[in-house]
């Protein structure tokens, strides 16, 4: 089978490997469409730190072709998006329910303790759990399901209540799942903050009430006259400038999503008498949880969002390079490679 496997910084070789055989609790599955995440133009740059040689991807979705001698839910000719996240399910985090936060955490090609072959291939194994059924999903639409879940569990940290004012920092393809999915989740007004201006025509296609163009006019001066008070602030960019922007757009009883990957060296400065006195918070999210996951293709498969939109270039495996360059350009939206194509 082929892979696109990254074999240093900036350097990608298309390469025919054994295809896998399935444990016997695991699944075959031939990948149909991965899509491109930031975390693996992250990987490509070297900006975060993998083993080399490695198969990044973990955003797929695709058919069932064999399955381990002890799985009994699946059959082939199955048709499943793919959790890349494996917990452990023995360490506090994963008895409590937050399996992301596993301690001895496993992606399949993402960001974990341990990153095993990821899903830029024809092929990949799967424990059989990590499967969710799509039905007649289509598979591009079913490869939303992993950045989605991240999305939910994101909006699940902030407590939302229907009516809330909630800005969107940052437009790219999770500022606008986010954007989505604060619409299908009842928030208020949605507001998001964006420079490109095909980004903000989508932002209000796609759920915005209100568009902001920070580098024309200062968003904090710009929302609260559009909006007044606002009650959530996500910050979906991961720079430690427009960290400290959301957090100072909300009022007393604020919260702040940081769900942008910041450079792990970053720091922001907030005020601790804030926090405080206007019992204003600050929260983290990260990754997705089973429960996300299985929700995200559910809300997929009954054509909750609209993903379609989202998608501006589409590749084959070895073009997956020409994917990587266009994320770092900020060229377009979302990026689906077809392995198998």
């Amino acid at each position: 089978m082929k892979s696109a496997i990254l074999t240093d910084d900036r350097s990608v070789e298309i390469s025919n490997r054994q295809r896998p055989v399935p444990d016997n609790d695991e699944l075959l599955v031939e990948v149909d469409a991965c899509g491109v995440c930031t975390t693996d133009v992250h990987m490509y740059s070297g900006s975060l730190t993998v083993g080399y040689p490695m198969t990044p991807g973990h955003e797929s979705a695709g058919e069932v072709v064999a399955v381990g001698d002890a799985v009994g839910d699946y059959e082939a000719g199955d048709r499943v998006a793919i959790n890349p996240s494996i917990p452990c399910h023995e360490c506090q985090a994963c008895k409590s329910g937050r399996e992301n936060l596993c301690q001895d955490l496993t992606s399949l090609g993402g960001a974990a303790k341990h990153i095993i072959e990821g899903a830029f291939a024809e092929y990949v194994t799967v424990p059989a759990a990590n499967a969710e059924d799509i039905g007649d999903l289509d598979y591009r639409t079913a490869a939303f399901a992993e950045p989605l879940g991240c999305c939910i569990n994101g909006v699940d940290q902030i407590d939302l209540t229907s009516g809330e004012t909630v800005v969107v920092v940052g437009a790219g393809a999770i500022g606008l799942l986010l954007t989505q999915l604060l619409r299908a989740s009842g928030a208020g007004t949605i507001v998001v903050s964006e420079p490109v201006e095909q980004r903000r025509e989508t932002a209000l296609d796609t759920g915005a009430d209100h568009v902001v163009d920070p580098t024309e006019e200062d968003p904090q001066t710009a929302i609260p006259e559009l909006v007044g008070s606002v009650d959530v602030a996500i910050e979906a960019v991961g720079l430690p400038d427009t960290i400290e922007q959301a957090y100072e757009l909300t009022g007393p009883g604020g919260r702040t999503l940081v769900f942008g990957v910041p450079p792990e060296d970053a720091t922001v400065e907030i005020s601790p008498f804030d926090v405080f006195y206007e019992e204003r918070e600050v929260i983290g999210t990260y990754s997705l949880t089973p429960d996300s996951f299985a929700r995200a293709v559910t809300l997929l498969r009954n054509d909750r969002l609209d993903v379609d939109t989202l998608v501006t270039d589409e590749f084959a495996l070895d073009e997956v390079e020409q994917a990587f360059e266009q994320m770092e350009a900020r060229e377009g939206l979302k990026k689906i490679v077809y392995p198998n194509a």
